[in-house]
C-alpha cells in the first residue's frame, strides 16, 4: 500500500452520530445493500461495509440477568531476582494471553475472545508503593487473528505475523525496556518479563496490549485488565477496601447474534481499516447489563474507559451524585461531588458511592440515559467503618514559570500530496519521522496541544504524570494561515476533578489544551499518542526521547 494510504486517518462523528450509523448498518444489512460512511465537514470518509452477519440489537436484550464478574486478584507464582534489585527476591507473576469463549449475556451464545489468564478483563494486579514486582507476559494465543488486519497500516504489513503482542501498563512509571514499546512485539510461544518498580503514588492503572498496527484489534479482542497501586498514606485514610473496592472496566462492542464480536470494516477488502469503532452494546467487566449485589454501605468503584473510541457519560439513578476521590494518576486533593462523570478512552475516575440510604432498593449506573449496571442493595449489611476524609492527598501544583520549554504541538488534518482524504497526525509527523521531542531528565515542560480538527482527542503520554493548566479557544484561520496562536476567549482552568494528576487529557476541538509535567524517570524512548485506538494504530502516535 502506498504512503498516501498509510498516512490517511479520518474521523467519524460523535456518539449520537454513531448510533445513527449503527441503525443504518442494520438497515443496509437487511436490504443487502452497501453502506457508505456519513460525510463530515471537511472530511471525505471511506465506504463502510455492511455487516456480513446479523447483529444483536442490545435494546431487545433482557437487562440485569447476569451477575457482574469481579476480576480475581492475581497471585504471584513465586519469587525471582532482578539485576536492578540485587539479590532481593521480588514477587513474580505469570500472565498468559489465551483464547477462550464466555457468555457476555445469558441469552447469547458464548463469545470467542482473547484475554489475560483466559478472561476479559484479566486478573487485577495489586501492588504497593516501594514493592517492585516482575510480570511475565506470555503469548499463548493462536497464530491466526480472528479480527480483520489492515496490512496497509504501518507496522501491520503482510510480512509481519498475524498475531503479536506487547503489554503496556498504562500510567506506570517504568524504564523504557519495561514500558511496552509498540515495535517490541513477540509471537505466540514467546514471552517477556517486565519490572514494575512501584515508584508512584496509589492509583488505578490498567494493562493492555500495545502492538504496533493492531492495538485496536487486540484490545477489542479482550486483552486488558486492572493494575492497582496502594500506599501507606492512602491506606491510612480509611477508604472502602477489600471486597468493597471494585474495578469497573467499561467498553462497547458490536455483537453478532452468534455471540461473535463484530469489528467494522471498510468496503475495500485490501484496506479494511475504519477511522473509529463504536459499538451499541456497553459491557462492564465482560457482561452486558450485569447486576451486582451490594450492602447498604460505602463502596469504592474504580471506573476505567477501555473502549476503542467511545466516551461514557456516567450517572447514577435517583439523582444520586458520585463522590470522586481520584483521577488517572491517583487521589485528588479533596472529594468532589459530581452528578455526571465523562470518561474518554483510557481515563479513570475513582468514586465513592454510598448505598446506605437505598437498603432494599436498586441503583443503576447509567451511560447517557440508559442503565448499564444495576446495584441491588441488600436490606441489611455488616457495619461500615470506612470514611471519606475531607482532605485526601495534597496535589502540589507545578509552577509554569519553572518550565524550560513550551512545545506547541498540532493535532491536525490536511490533504496529502495526492489529493486523497485528510490525514490526521501529531504535529504533522508520522511514526517513522525523526524524534522531535527530546525533553531532558528532571526538567519541567509545558505541552500545548492545538486541536484544529473537529473532534476531541484523548492524548496520553507514557512514563510521566502531568497537570492540566488550561483550555482556551483560538482563531483557526490565523493558525492555518500563519501558525499564529491567537486566542479568541478567556482561559478555562481545569475543574476540580481534573486538578489532580493525569496521564490522559481530553483535547477539545477548536481549543488549545495545555499541560505541564516534570520529566522524571529513566532516559530512553517512550511514546505519546491519541488513545482513540483506530487513530493510534494509523500514525497518530509519536516517539519521544527522555535524554
Amino acid at each position: 500500500m502506498d504512503n498516501a494510504r498509510r498516512r490517511f486517518l479520518g474521523v467519524a462523528g460523535g456518539f449520537a452520530g454513531t448510533c445513527v450509523l449503527i441503525d443504518a448498518l442494520r438497515v443496509a444489512q437487511a436490504m443487502d445493500m452497501p453502506m457508505a460512511m456519513p460525510m463530515k465537514q471537511r472530511m471525505a470518509m471511506p465506504g463502510l461495509a455492511a455487516p456480513n452477519v446479523p447483529l444483536v440489537n442490545p435494546v431487545t436484550m433482557a437487562k440485569f440477568v447476569d451477575a457482574l464478574p469481579v476480576p480475581p486478584i492475581a497471585l504471584p507464582t513465586g519469587k525471582r531476582t532482578h539485576a536492578a534489585f540485587g539479590s532481593r527476591p521480588l514477587p513474580f507473576y505469570r500472565m498468559p494471553m489465551r483464547a477462550f469463549s464466555a457468555r457476555v449475556h445469558r441469552d447469547l451464545p458464548p463469545t470467542p475472545q482473547w484475554g489475560y489468564a483466559g478472561s476479559t478483563p484479566g486478573p487485577t494486579i495489586v501492588t504497593r508503593r516501594g514493592e517492585p514486582v516482575l510480570v511475565e507476559w506470555a503469548n499463548e494465543l493462536p497464530t491466526r487473528h480472528f479480527l480483520p488486519i489492515d496490512h496497509g497500516i504501518h507496522g501491520a504489513e503482510k510480512s509481519k505475523p498475524d498475531v503479536r503482542t506487547i503489554t503496556h501498563v498504562h500510567g506506570a512509571r517504568v524504564s523504557a525496556p519495561n514500558d511496552g514499546w509498540p515495535e517490541d512485539w513477540y509471537v505466540p510461544g514467546k514471552s517477556l518479563t517486565a519490572l514494575y518498580p512501584g515508584e508512584q503514588d496509589a492509583t488505578t492503572l490498567w494493562y493492555h496490549d500495545h502492538a504496533m498496527g493492531i492495538t485496536r484489534l487486540n484490545i477489542y479482542a479482550g486483552l486488558f485488565g486492572s493494575f492497582h497501586v496502594h500506599d501507606d498514606d492512602e491506606r491510612a485514610l480509611g477508604l472502602p477496601s477489600g471486597e468493597f473496592d471494585i474495578p469497573l472496566m467499561l467498553y462497547d462492542r458490536l455483537l453478532a447474534r452468534s455471540g461473535a464480536l463484530y469489528y467494522p470494516v471498510s468496503d475495500d477488502p485490501e484496506a479494511p481499516w475504519v477511522s473509529e469503532c463504536r459499538g451499541d452494546a456497553v459491557l462492564c467487566n465482560g457482561k452486558l447489563y450485569p447486576y451486582l449485589d451490594v450492602e447498604p454501605r460505602r463502596y469504592r468503584l474504580r471506573l476505567t474507559n477501555v473502549a476503542n473510541t467511545s466516551f461514557f457519560n456516567l450517572s447514577l439513578s435517583h439523582g444520586k451524585p458520585f463522590q470522586q476521590i481520584g483521577s488517572d494518576q491517583g487521589l485528588l486533593a479533596a472529594p468532589t461531588d459530581r452528578l455526571n462523570i465523562e470518561l474518554y478512552p483510557a481515563e479513570r475516575a475513582e468514586v465513592i458511592v454510598d448505598f446506605s440510604a437505598y437498603a432494599g432498593q436498586s441503583v443503576q449506573l447509567r451511560h447517557q440515559a440508559d442503565g448499564i449496571v444495576e446495584f441491588r442493595v441488600r436490606a441489611k449489611g455488616r457495619p461500615d467503618t470506612s470514611v471519606v476524609p475531607a482532605a485526601l492527598r495534597p496535589v502540589q501544583r507545578i509552577d509554569p514559570s519553572t518550565a524550560v520549554q513550551d512545545r506547541v504541538l498540532a493535532l491536525g488534518e490536511q490533504d496529502d500530496s495526492g489529493g486523497n482524504p485528510m490525514t490526521m497526525l501529531l504535529d504533522g509527523k508520522m511514526w517513522s519521522d525523526p524524534i522531535s521531542e527530546k525533553p531532558k531528565k528532571g526538567t519541567v515542560e509545558t505541552w500545548t496541544f492545538v486541536n484544529v480538527t473537529g473532534d476531541a482527542h484523548p492524548i496520553h503520554l507514557h512514563l510521566v504524570r502531568f497537570q492540566v493548566l488550561e483550555r482556551r479557544p483560538f482563531d483557526l484561520f490565523a493558525w492555518n494561515a500563519r501558525k499564529e496562536l491567537k486566542f479568541t476567549g478567556p482561559s478555562i482552568p481545569p475543574a476540580a476533578h481534573e486538578a489532580g494528576w493525569k496521564d490522559t487529557v481530553r483535547c477539545d476541538p477548536g481549543m488549545v489544551t495545555r499541560i505541564i509535567t516534570r520529566f522524571d524517570g529513566e532516559p530512553g524512548k517512550y511514546v505519546w499518542h491519541c488513545h482513540y485506538l483506530e487513530h493510534e494504530d494509523n500514525e497518530m502516535m509519536r516517539p519521544y526521547e527522555l535524554v
